[in-house]
């Protein structure tokens, strides 16, 4: 029996879902060593320019595509959120080149956890919305909300600390901008499953 092929769209919103786990995961592993930072930051950029390449195929698609499975715009926002949150992982990686961070950081550590959990949520959430199996999405909408609240808390709790401790103050402008853009990216996972929820009310 022939298999029915997988909507272009949905296949490559599927694969932008999984190429972010993958980058969320081995960010997550390195920043607990940062033994070799330079290495680090190549292949986060590769992680990026991958998911560039699966936002390209999704506007060359639209641009051919007269019927597409849901809204039009809506596959678009959904594309521009993802590639959001993959930009955020790979932007923070090259400060960590560019400011020569090369020892283990407990928040920075914290902060990857948050993203690795994020990722997976919106890795099962895309794979749903391939299935048409939308109303089963809030589950993982509402979890990625959690996660970006404790993505707040845990940037109050680093820069309450870094004032409090760090008297040099190159250190702290780079500290706080890594723990900024950090709690950025939880932001980009959140802003992920605000436009699933968009793509459930439209579709339900």
């Amino acid at each position: 029996m022939r298999v029915k092929k997988k909507d272009i769209f949905f296949q490559t919103l599927e694969n932008m879902a999984d190429a972010i786990v993958h980058a969320a995961d081995y960010f997550a592993q390195q920043v607990t060593e940062f033994n070799n930072v330079d290495q680090f930051a190549k292949k986060m950029k590769e992680f990026e320019s991958q998911c560039d390449g699966y936002t390209h195929t999704i506007i060359v698609e639209l641009n051919k595509t007269f019927i597409t499975p849901i809204e039009r715009d809506d596959i678009m926002n959904l594309t521009t959120t993802l590639d959001d949150v993959m930009d955020g992982l790979e932007a923070t990686t090259s400060r960590f080149f560019m400011y020569h961070l090369s020892e283990p950081d407990e928040h920075i550590t914290h902060f990857a956890e948050i993203l690795r959990n994020s990722a997976y949520e919106i890795q099962k959430a895309i794979h749903l919305l391939s299935e048409k199996k939308l109303l089963a999405i809030r589950e993982y909408t509402i979890r990625l909300n959690d996660l970006e609240n404790q993505g707040d808390d845990l940037l109050r709790i680093c820069i309450n600390e870094l004032f409090a401790k760090v008297t040099d103050p190159i250190v702290l402008i780079k500290k706080k901008e890594i723990y900024e853009r950090l709690e950025t990216t939880t932001d980009a996972c959140e802003h992920v499953a605000n436009m699933l929820e968009s793509i459930i009310m439209r579709n339900s």
